[in-house]
């Protein structure tokens, strides 16, 4: 080493300093214990410096810039190396950053955990990014120093692994618990709970090493994709399952093919040639959805108490008028009440529906409008009941006759008795 690099080496220890690549470490160890008495210590306002040796920490000092020396700062007189002549003393120098520190990824596997609707079983992971904020630095420093973690790159490293193991417990544990739907988990839906569940509990975890986590950030539990279509398949037939299962669902699922035949038949069933065969086929659909209906209420009669006459389950508990039917008869089947209504536009009798299948006009006529309020009345209501107005204004009075005082339509003009001019 030459002169120069002699002095320079000489002129740098005489100054105590984080260097301008060390700014972003959490952690950064002053590279030599050995520290002359007189030297300059810069401390940033964003971190602390802490004195170390034995296991202990002797002392911290604050942000500045001041001169190491026992009238300076009194804890360095119990670090003077007595052999030195009092002109050094031996110490480890932690500066340590004390501003939030952000963006901190961190990621990896949940495990396998059981869906509570399926009863499949798929593996989870877990993805975001955390702050924290070292809240007491001596604390962290003996904790590192313990671990054998004092340079940043083992720190970070070594606090990442934990914030994840604390993330992955705490999300599997509240899964489990909660026996939250594994596909809402992965859709956010839960996001909120587990983020201020799994930030209590890191802090609570971490708190030995004077560390606080102040956030959490793009939080995600994810699935595979192929673990996410396998699941949506099984509870989408799941779902279907205990549809066919409810017999409500299934006495709905028999009376639609019929519902499809009336409205099939209200859109011109009988025009010409086309008309012809949709009639036919309609006539078709009605014999097939009435067997469907059949058959769906004779497997229901299967598993339910028949009624005494033998009707299928859902007919009138009590037989009918001339039943049991004579020898040799077969019964008649039951009637179908179908509720009529006269179409307004042709005065034709029809099925009950919103438009006539005859003439396709509105079964049901346009409510009458009050003409202040512009609400909905009923017909024949005289008074609107949103606004009290009268519906209809007052009739004009009859025109008359000055001179023989005859009442003639509205209208008129002159009296065809004497010319006289109406009023």
């Amino acid at each position: 080493m030459g002169l120069w690099d002699t002095v320079k080496a000489e002129v740098k220890r005489e100054f105590v300093a984080r260097p301008d690549d060390a700014k972003d470490a959490v952690v950064w160890k002053w590279p030599d214990s050995n520290i002359r008495m007189f030297t300059q210590l810069t401390v940033e306002a964003d971190e602390v410096c802490v004195f170390f040796r034995d296991g202990t920490v002797r002392g911290i000092v604050a942000p500045g810039r001041v001169t190491l020396d026992t009238s300076n700062i009194p804890f360095i007189g119990r670090l003077v190396d007595a052999a030195t002549g009092g002109n050094m003393f031996i110490s480890e120098l932690f500066f340590v950053t004390t501003r939030e520190m952000p963006n901190n990824k961190f990621g990896g596997p949940i495990g396998d955990m059981r869906d509570p609707d399926t009863k499949l079983a798929i593996k989870l992971m877990v993805f975001g990014d955390f702050s924290f904020k070292v809240v007491d630095a001596a604390k962290l420093v003996v904790g590192l120093a313990g671990l054998g973690k004092s340079d940043n790159a083992s720190f970070v490293q070594w606090f990442k692994q934990q914030t994840l193991k604390v993330i992955r417990d705490t999300s599997a544990e509240l899964v489990v618990k909660k026996k939250w739907p594994l596909l809402d988990v992965t859709s956010g839906a839960y996001t909120e709970e587990i983020e201020a569940e799994t930030i209590q509990k890191v802090k609570v975890h971490m708190q030995d090493y004077g560390v606080d986590i102040v956030r959490l950030g793009n939080f995600t539990i994810s699935m595979k994709e192929e673990d996410e279509e396998r699941l949506k398949k099984f509870s989408e037939r799941q779902a279907l399952t205990g549809l066919a299962a409810d017999p409500n669902y299934a006495r709905a699922a028999a009376s639609e093919p019929m519902f499809g035949l009336g409205a099939g038949l209200a859109q011109g069933g009988g025009q010409g040639g086309g008309g012809a065969a949709g009639t036919a086929m309609a006539g078709a659909g009605l014999g097939m959805g009435f067997g469907m209906a059949q058959q769906m209420m004779g497997q229901q009669g299967m598993y339910q108490q028949p009624p005494p006459y033998g009707a299928p389950q859902g007919y009138p508990q009590q037989p009918p008028p001339g039943y049991p039917p004579p020898q040799g008869q077969a019964p008649a089947a039951a009637a179908v009440a179908v509720t009529m209504m006269t179409c307004p536009s042709c005065k034709k009798p029809v099925p009950a529906a919103k438009f006539c299948p005859e003439c396709g006009g509105k079964m049901e006529a346009d409510k009458p409008k009050c003409p202040k309020c512009q609400g909905e009345v009923a017909p024949g209501v005289k008074f609107c009941p949103n606004c009290g107005n009268a519906m209809a204004a007052a009739a004009p009075a009859a025109p008359k006759c000055p001179t023989c005082g005859k009442e003639y339509p509205a209208g008129t003009k002159f009296c065809p008795d004497d010319g006289g001019k109406v009023a």
